[in-house]
This record gives structure tokens, C-alpha cells and sequence, in this order.
């Protein structure tokens, strides 16, 4: 039975709510809506400034919503959140540049390599989206965003190399368009802006937020209080919980402080808890995807990754107690990282500079960051094999034979030990420099979250749309299933950030609001 808070306990001047399901739900009955003083008044609101929260907001204009009836706002200091230091590249299947390159793909081999990778997890409807929409996602970066491409690069789950590399090898160069085409549009992302509630009527039909402008983060009571009323909905594009150890330690326990993570500081998930306050459901919220690809030589996602993930099939990835390979070089993530962790320490992924040279420098990594990465220590130079075993503590007799045997089948272009995919152009490492990467994985993705379907809604715990509420980007569950392919993600959040602008778009509001 529901149960009545004070208005100036809650909303101050604002009106009376009620709270249900064990005290959690805030709802506002009809009566009580016209008392709501709301400080301010917008069609779209959008909660982060990450891809899919820059994505809805430009569809949202492409819609037809003018600057005034989309509001974007982020509770950083800064915006792009995760987006903005990602790795730089997006998935799409069929584009020019890969027939240019002469690779043959298909929405159908995206959509088989997810489900694959997804374990049976993913979401068929949600897979089924990504795959058909990832090359009309890569066209409107291209032409109507101005995204800047250079190169399509493999990342190891995926049949064929798709991942579209953006011309710095950053998020950045995605989410600065992204940005810069919002101002060209007289729309700002509001910064330093959280949102502590979702407000719903008595029908769970969301009407607005309860937010603080001015917070800053780490000072969890600052911030003036507003309430902002969203006649289109809201959009919750806010991001994972990988740096919310109590929060990931609850779903899978083995993920306490000793993992640290290659997320921003913000990605603490909350949008999810609040989301859940007025009964939306998550799923697979246990499946938290660790990064094979960082090395325990820098802190955060770092710059291994840019390297790593073009080494796969053009060197071994070894024990270095043993100097044996253990696992598929090119496999999924979590195949990787899993192996890595059993482990117990870190292992090691090498090949030769004439390989780089081919496969990396130029192409996934620029020069400029791959002579910071060997400056700062994260990739290790060597002239020999012997100096390479020598600092790394590799025993050299078994190193040598792992490295012969490698090399025999990069030649014969097929590996009978664990089927790592060997590229046409790779070469035997044969002669030095070479190059070595140590790798210890980090909290990298978290696959669970809010459960939505394919028009982007967030379902309840009875598995109805929340009228009014979406979600897109990693703050959603489902998508991917148990392992993220690389680069898939990218397109998921735009994806998914357009279609919930498309469904807003239609939005006729809350009927006893």
C-alpha cells in the first residue's frame, strides 16, 4: 500500500509523492502532477554525452527536434565519458573500405559473429538491429557527422577485419564531431549535472528527473537541486558500473579493488539503480568483461590495446614461465582474459618490428603513439630473441621452439593448435627487432544492465516498456550476451542512441501528466 513523503522532505515547493514496491518507486498521482513546480522544461532528455547520448540527441535534430526540445547532460566535468577514450574504431559490415581492401562481409556474418561470441545470450532482436544498421551507421559518421576513417583493422572474435579505425586512433575522433556538429545545431551538453530520480506518475510514465546543476564529482552532496520535466522521455545513455567495485562484487565477486579498470572515474552505474527505483528490469548483470589486451605497465586503458589487438596472428601470445602458448590469439575477450587470470600472472604477446611495420605502426597506431608506447615502457624493444628472454625471464631453449613453430604456421597459414587466424601479408619472426607487450587484464565492459527491446525501451520487471524511459550504450544488458566483440559496442551505442530517438520522436507523453 502506498504510502505518502513529505513535499519538503522530497520535492520541497514541488508536490507531494507517493512510494511503492518497498518503499523504492517515486510516482506522482494526477493531482499531485500540476503542484510539481519544474525549474525547466524539455522535450528529449538525454543523461550522458557518451556515443549513444551524442547520437540520440543528433538524430533527435535530424528528427525535426529543435535545440530547445533536446537536452543533454552529463554529471562530468568533461564530456564523452568512456566513448572519448576508446579505442577509435566502430564496426560495419560491406562498407566501401572494405571492398576496397577486398574483404567480403555482411550484415548476416556481423550478425552470426555476435551470437557466436554472445554465447546464446544475446538478444537476437537487439543483434539483429546492430548488424542490419552498422553500415548505414558508418555512412551517416562518414558523410553527415564528418568523421574521419583511415583504415579497417581486425579485432580478434570478429570472421573478417570490420572494425573501422578513425584517423587518431581515439574516441576522440568519433565524439569531437560528434560534438562539434551539436554546437553547429545550438545544442550544448550540460555538464556537471546528475540526475538523482526518475519521476514517474502513478501509471510509471515518466515525466521528468530530479537532477543537481553545479555537482561535482567526488563531492556527492554538492550541487543546487532542479527539476527538469521531459515531455518526449528520457533517455538513459549513462554507461556501465566498471568502477562501482561494490556494485560489480555483488554480481560476479571475484571483481573486488585488487582489478583495477580501464573506465573513466564516472562509470559507476547509478542510472541503473535509479531506473530500477521505478521498476525497470536488468539482466545478465554478472557478466562483466575483463580487457585481454592491457598491460600492467600503464595504468588505465592505455595504449597495449592499440598494439595488441593488430598483433593477433602476426606473433604467439606465451606463459612466459613456460614459453608455451595457451590460448587462441585471435579469440573473443573473455576466452583471452579468462586464460590470462587463470594464469595468475601476466603473460606476454611479441612480433617482429617488419610485422608491426605491416600490421600496426600506420595503420591501428600512429607513429607518434607507438614511440610513446616503447618510450614509456609499455612496448619493449629487443634486438634478439635472447634479449627478449633475457629481461622477460622466458626460458630461451622453449621460447625459440614456440617461435619456429609459429613461424612454420604463419607460412603454412594455418595454426593446428588453436586455430589463431593467420594474415596473407604476416611474415616469420625471424629477425629482430622485436617487439613484446606484457598483458594483465582490467574491468573492461560491463554486458549487463537495463533490459531493453529493439525500439531502444526500457522493460519492466513484467517485462513492459516503461512509457517514456529508453536506455542505449553499455548502461543496457542483452546486447551482446556474454562476450563484446571489439569495436561491436561502438555501433551499439549509436545504434541504439538513434533508434531511441526515433521512438521519443513519437512520444505523445504521459496521458494523466
Amino acid at each position: 500500500m502506498a504510502t505518502s513523503l513529505s513535499r519538503r522532505k522530497l520535492l520541497g515547493s514541488a508536490g507531494a509523492l507517493s512510494v511503492g514496491l518497498g518503499g523504492l518507486v517515486t510516482t506522482v498521482s494526477a493531482a499531485e502532477t500540476k503542484q510539481i513546480k519544474w525549474d525547466e522544461t524539455t522535450g528529449f532528455l538525454i543523461i550522458g554525452t557518451g556515443f549513444a547520448g551524442l547520437a540520440a540527441a543528433l538524430e533527435a535534430h535530424k528528427l525535426g527536434m529543435k535545440p530547445n526540445e533536446i537536452m543533454v547532460v552529463d554529471k562530468m566535468p568533461s564530456p564523452g565519458g568512456n566513448s572519448i577514450i576508446n579505442g577509435g574504431a566502430v564496426t560495419a559490415a560491406g562498407t566501401d573500405m572494405q571492398k576496397a581492401a577486398g574483404i567480403k562481409d555482411s550484415p548476416d556474418l556481423v550478425y552470426a559473429d555476435i551470437m557466436k561470441a554472445g554465447g546464446g545470450l544475446a538478444h537476437p532482436s537487439l543483434a539483429r538491429r546492430i548488424a542490419d544498421e552498422c553500415t548505414e551507421n558508418f555512412y551517416w559518421l562518414r558523410d553527415e557527422i564528418g568523421v574521419k576513417f583511415k583504415a579497417v583493422t581486425f579485432h580478434g572474435g570478429h570472421s573478417v577485419p570490420r572494425s573501422h579505425a578513425v584517423t587518431n586512433n581515439s574516441g576522440s575522433g568519433f565524439i569531437l564531431p560528434m560534438l562539434e556538429k551539436l554546437k553547429e545545431y545550438g545544442i550544448q551538453p550540460r555538464l556537471r549535472t546528475i540526475v538523482d530520480q526518475i519521476i514517474v506518475t502513478e501509471d510509471r510514465c515518466v515525466l521528468g528527473v530530479k537532477a543537481r546543476i553545479n555537482y561535482r564529482f567526488g563531492r556527492e552532496n554538492s550541487g543546487k537541486v532542479v527539476y527538469i520535466r521531459a515531455t518526449k522521455g528520457v533517455l538513459i545513455a549513462s554507461g556501465g558500473f566498471a568502477n562501482n567495485v561494490q556494485m560489480r562484487m555483488s554480481h560476479d565477486p571475484r571483481l573486488n579493488e585488487k582489478f583495477t579498470s580501464t573506465n573513466h572515474p564516472g562509470a559507476t552505474g547509478e542510472m541503473i539503480q535509479e531506473a530500477q527505483e521505478i521498476g525497470a528490469n536488468t539482466i545478465q548483470m554478472d557478466w562483466i568483461q575483463m580487457g585481454p589486451w592491457t598491460s600492467p605497465d600503464e595504468m588505465g586503458f592505455g595504449l597495449a590495446p592499440l598494439f595488441v589487438e593488430s598483433a593477433l596472428g602476426y606473433g604467439p601470445m606465451i606463459d612466459p614461465v613456460t614459453a608455451k602458448r595457451f590460448i587462441q590469439e585471435s579469440g573473443n575477450r573473455k576466452v583471452r582474459a579468462d586464460a590470462i587470470v587463470a594464469m595468475g600472472h601476466p603473460a606476454v604477446i611479441y612480433t617482429t618490428l617488419k610485422n608491426a611495420q605491416t600490421a600496426i605502426i600506420g595503420k591501428n597506431m600512429t607513429q607518434e603513439l607507438y614511440d610513446r608506447a616503447v618510450k614509456n615502457g609499455v612496448i619493449k624493444v629487443y634486438k634478439t630473441l635472447d634479449e627478449m628472454a633475457a629481461d622477460l625471464k622466458i626460458p630461451l631453449d622453449a621460447l625459440k621452439k614456440t617461435n619456429d613453430t609459429f613461424n612454420s604456421y604463419i607460412k603454412a597459414q594455418k595454426d593446428p593448435d588453436f586455430n589463431c587466424m593467420m594474415f596473407k601479408n604476416a611474415v616469420p619472426n625471424v629477425e629482430g627487432p622485436f617487439l613484446a607487450v606484457r598483458l594483465w587484464p582490467r574491468v573492461h565492459h560491463c554486458m549487463g544492465g537495463l533490459e531493453i527491446n529493439d525500439n531502444a525501451q526500457v522493460l519492466s520487471v513484467r517485462g513492459k516498456p516503461i512509457p517514456g524511459l529508453y536506455a542505449a550504450g553499455e548502461v543496457t544488458g542483452g546486447v551482446h550476451g556474454m562476450v563484446r566483440l571489439g569495436t561491436v559496442a561502438v555501433a551499439d551505442c549509436m545504434i541504439f542512441g538513434r533508434v531511441a530517438a526515433r521512438t521519443a520522436s513519437k512520444f505523445l507523453g504521459c496521458p494523466k501528466a
